[in-house]
């Protein structure tokens, strides 16, 4: 008689589920921090670009009953001042906070989703990339791995659905795939194995660690490339494979995230990403990682229990919405005009992603400069604004600030490839700058214009490239002037009145 075969027990996920939780919950924390820092002065009631004028022209559209909020949903049509803003962004920091140190469930998750989801809806083109929409997608995810009400961290009686890891790993697919599917149908320079030749001198914010890598040899970069091509191309198909497949596809997925962390500020789209491969693993990998005097601690907490039947039929509801949702993401994955980075419906729960579908082969910069000299003449003595991470001085170290975001250096990054008219916030910008506005100036580094404003701005177009370690000095970049990019400005110049009151801004 042959022996039976032992049968594998199912995977559990209670180590997964609070490991992923308390990444969302920091991810969560550094959103609202950056809303409490910076929201006033890009979107606040006298903002560059003022959520109130955005939600009153919205609101003439659709009204500003229910049906607004459905179509644009966030709690600021009931209320859009810099009060409403602020209030909310703490708040959002508090219950981050509470998710971090272990405290979570589906009130306090379904708040920090609409909270947040209420920041980028008003947020504008400040609020317009890619990692929002994929924090708002996990956000909701997540919302159906916490108990109902108990905060504990490992509620005996609310298991760890294994629907959500699929769920997750099924957003993983999507982030990485259309990724690597943007940028085979994008720039050629994915295809002949040279865009790492140009990206980390032409990303928006480069770190010190980007200098040298741009300097390696051409191989190196070829190879980078390739690998690119394996993680992004290959490697999400295994996340739904056999258990020891899709441990080593989310290894790799996770690898690849911490070299682009070392290489770049990329906000917290890489530290995101993680958190959300981290659905690849299940309790038994992080059991081994855990120390021996750890490991029966956790064993005890990770007994697979059953979920109540309400639970389960809640898990499935999600299974197919998030499925029926899915169909336009993929068919647009599938299309030979991909877009990158959209949503197909207003709460944005299932979306479609891709980053670096073109890479530049230059680098340009806008640097802003004012002058109290009384005439903007060819004598004037300029001095030009400093950013808090984006180049400027020459000699100034690239910064390391991810998972953080600077988003006002981040928009400067986009306003240098195209033309000033196309970026009426710049003049707004001007404006705010020419009045000392301190709300603005927050966003700034410090500077001589903090005493007092200049008389006079404009705006000069450089093009900037890496010095080469060991040409001497200390300079890590090189820059020539190409042109003017915005003629001097003074507070009557009838271009600022102009713009303010075309658009509607109440300055």
């Amino acid at each position: 008689m042959e022996p039976a075969t032992a049968v594998r027990p199912a995977p559990t996920y209670w180590l997964t589920r609070f490991v992923f939780l308390r990444l969302l919950g920091f991810l969560y924390l550094i959103g609202f921090l950056i809303a409490l820092r910076q929201f006033r002065p890009l979107a606040g009631e006298h903002g560059l670009l003022p959520a109130p004028q955005f939600l009153e022209a919205v609101g003439a559209t659709y009204g500003h009953g229910i049906g607004a909020f459905f179509r644009l949903p966030t709690v600021f049509w009931w209320g859009a001042t810099d009060t409403a803003f602020a209030a909310c962004a703490w708040v959002g920091i508090a219950l981050s906070a509470c998710v971090v140190v272990g405290l979570a469930n589906v009130p306090i998750l379904a708040a920090l989703w609409l909270l947040y989801m209420s920041f980028v809806h008003v947020g504008q083109l400040f609020y317009g990339y890619g990692w929002e929409m994929l924090l708002l997608e996990a956000g909701f995810l997540a919302i159906f791995l916490c108990p109902l009400l108990s905060p504990h961290p490992f509620p005996r009686k609310t298991p760890p659905s294994a629907i959500v890891m699929v769920l997750l790993r099924w957003l993983a697919f999507r982030l990485m795939f259309g990724a690597g599917l943007i940028k085979l149908r994008g720039d050629p320079c994915w295809r002949d194995l040279t865009c790492m030749l140009y990206h980390y001198e032409t990303q928006p914010l480069p770190n010190p660690l980007s200098l040298y890598l741009h300097f390696m040899p051409a191989w190196f970069h070829r190879g980078e490339v390739l690998f690119n091509h394996l993680v992004e191309l290959i490697v999400p198909w295994f996340v739904f494979g056999p258990r020891t497949l899709r441990h080593l596809a989310g290894a790799l997925l996770v690898a690849f995230q911490v070299l682009l962390i070392l290489s770049g500020n990329l906000s917290f789209l890489n530290w995101l990403t993680i958190a959300i491969c981290v659905s690849c693993f299940d309790d038994g990998v992080w059991a081994r990682l855990l120390p021996e005097r750890l490991r029966a601690r956790a064993a005890a907490l990770t007994v697979q229990t059953g979920a109540a039947p309400s639970r389960r039929f809640a898990e499935r509801a999600l299974a197919v919405v998030i499925g029926l949702l899915s169909v336009n993401p993929v068919l647009n994955m599938l299309s030979p005009g991909q877009l990158m980075n959209a949503t197909f419906d207003p709460f944005e729960l299932v979306n479609t992603y891709g980053a670096f579908g073109s890479i530049g082969r230059e680098r340009n910069e806008i640097v802003l400069q004012g002058t109290y000299d009384a005439e903007p003449g060819p004598d004037a003595r300029w001095i030009d604004y400093e950013f808090k991470c984006k180049p400027g001085d020459v000699d100034r170290r690239p910064c390391v600030v991810s998972p953080y975001h600077h988003r006002l250096d981040w928009q400067m990054w986009f306003a240098a490839m195209s033309q000033a008219e196309s970026e009426p916030w710049l003049f707004h910008l001007v404006l705010k700058l020419l009045r000392g506005d301190p709300a603005v100036l927050s966003l700034m580094d410090d500077g001589p214009f903090r005493r007092a404003p200049p008389r006079y701005i404009r705006a000069e177009l450089y093009r900037y490239r890496f010095a080469r370690p060991g040409e001497g000095g200390h300079a890590w970049w090189r820059r020539t002037r190409l042109g003017s990019y915005l003629p001097p400005l003074a507070l009557d110049s009838p271009v600022l009145g102009e713009t303010l009151a075309e658009l509607g801004w109440r300055d």
